[in-house]
């Protein structure tokens, strides 16, 4: 069967993309290429320039594998989006994307050639949290990240993040050319001002007369994403290929919901993204609280509680009662840390939130949705909980949601399988877990682990108790008896 591509003839009912790709340029590079930005600003950017046009297609580049470059160069940088929900699912090809995408560590001329491109006036950013390097407690660098390891050290043959930029902002300055405006799209909270402090210290510490022209020149706008999208799998394949007509190696698929605040500050301009959808503003910061709060909150505390619990998906966890319960339980705990938004009623944003995490179509892994708990952790759960204590609300939720990313961490299910924790600290948690059984023995453990949770949380007795006690039921009852038990006691 043909293979998708720009002369591809595709199944009446597909949506391809409304503009001639040929005639406009690249103007963004994405660093992190991969399935949600696939799904997400590469999508808004093919509805703008379908809007408005412009040089702003993107030039991918993948930090960790080649694999999603490989499968798009050969379809000529196009790809299938499917989208889903309760309703059913539909089909649509994305242009956005250019033709010769980058691995960062197969491509680095080409990488760095992009970068430092006149044309490129934006690049966005989704590495996961784990994949910047930032020290939260300094808010600059972590010296020990292996890839600010290896830039600190080899500054002029960047593998990193923050390695890359700093090397293409010297090249710009030097050569005159503007410094492009950067944009990261990853749940972090103000993760704009998250990156330039990490930018602001690797320049300062590996070209420092660079530091203060970056501070003055280069914007950092935040922004706030949201669109669940599950890895891909190989059953996706054939289920494309039945939609569209040929075979596409690259596919994607994504709840139909998407969502995209932006603060809009671009010197150098931006796509019509306003015109796609995305919703332009002056502070991110409401919303991202509340995304990172509510919905990320509640999506980490279902799938450690569904996980040991043995279920594979979030429409699993969703179909279980006692488990249903304590997500909405926890939306609510979480919507009361929130300041009021204007025209957003979080009762609302929340039974929406569960019909999302409801949908039949999409596969959306527990397992998936687990990893690098403490990197997520203290945004989505400890900061909503402390600000609960402060306030004097309910802690039992938070505490129920920390316990049960602590009997995740023990790292074996109740049939007694071991599975790995897929976490940046993944060895320093199993070393100190090693001979520890007593569940109120490994809660005190996890608990005092350095540079993870605020210490006002880990002072509050009522609070350690409250997790301790969850996690010995998750030991003794085990992972069904201890989600009834939670949720009977509301």
């Amino acid at each position: 069967m043909t293979r998708l591509g720009n002369d591809t003839k595709l199944r009446e009912g597909v949506e391809a993309p409304a503009y001639d790709r040929d005639t406009l340029e690249e103007g963004i590079v994405h660093l992190g290429f991969g399935a949600f930005h696939k799904a997400h600003q590469a999508l808004y950017t093919d509805d703008a320039l379908a809007a408005e046009g412009g040089d702003w297609r993107i030039h991918g580049v993948s930090l960790r594998s080649s694999e999603a470059v490989d499968a798009l160069r050969p379809q000529d940088g196009l790809y299938t989006l499917v989208e889903a929900d309760a309703t059913g699912v539909s089909a649509r090809v994305i242009g956005s994307v250019g033709s010769l995408s980058s691995f960062a560590h197969g491509d680095a001329e080409r990488v760095r050639a992009a970068l430092a491109a006149p044309g490129t006036r934006i690049v966005t950013l989704t590495v996961t949290e784990k994949g910047y390097g930032i020290d939260r407690d300094t808010g600059g660098v972590d010296p020990d990240h292996p890839a600010i390891a290896h830039d600190l050290a080899h500054p002029d043959d960047p593998q990193g993040v923050a390695g890359l930029l700093t090397l293409a902002l010297r090249q710009r300055r030097d050569a005159g050319t503007p410094p492009f405006t950067i944009l990261c799209c990853d749940n972090l909270p103000e993760n704009g001002a998250l990156v330039r402090g990490l930018i602001l210290d690797f320049g300062g510490r590996t070209a420092p007369e660079l530091r203060d022209w970056i501070a003055e020149n280069v914007a950092f706008p935040s922004s706030m994403v949201d669109r669940i999208t599950p890895a891909a799998t190989s059953e996706l394949l054939d289920e494309v290929r039945e939609m569209i007509g040929c075979e596409d190696h690259a596919p994607i698929r994504a709840e139909r919901f998407r969502q995209w605040v932006i603060e809009d500050r671009f010197p150098q301009g931006r796509p019509a993204w306003d015109r796609a959808g995305a919703l332009l503003v002056d502070d991110v910061a409401p919303y991202e609280h509340m995304k990172l709060r509510m919905l990320n909150g509640a999506h980490s505390m279902l799938a450690y509680a569904g996980f040991v619990g043995g279920h594979k998906y979030v429409r699993d966890v969703m179909a279980d009662g006692d488990l249903a319960a304590l997500v909405r339980r926890h939306l609510k705990a979480a919507a009361a840390t929130l300041a009021p938004l204007e025209g957003v009623d979080f009762a609302t944003y929340a039974e929406d939130l569960a019909a999302r995490f409801e949908n039949p179509h999409l596969g959306h892994e527990t397992y998936q949705i687990a990893m690098d708990g403490t990197e997520k952790l203290p945004q989505r759960i400890f900061a909503p909980a402390r600000d609960a204590l402060a306030a004097g609300q309910d802690l039992r939720p938070f505490a129920f949601a920390t316990a049960a990313w602590m009997r995740y961490c023990t790292g074996r299910t109740e049939e007694g399988e071991e599975y790995a924790l897929r976490d940046p600290r993944e060895d320093e948690i199993r070393a100190a877990l090693e001979g520890v059984e007593d569940p109120r023995a490994i809660a005190e453990t996890l608990l005092d682990l350095p540079r993870l949770v605020p210490q006002e949380l880990r002072d509050h007795v009522p609070f350690r108790e409250a997790v301790a006690e969850c996690l010995s039921l998750f030991v003794s009852a085990g992972a069904a008896a201890t989600i009834g038990q939670e949720a009977r006691r509301g």
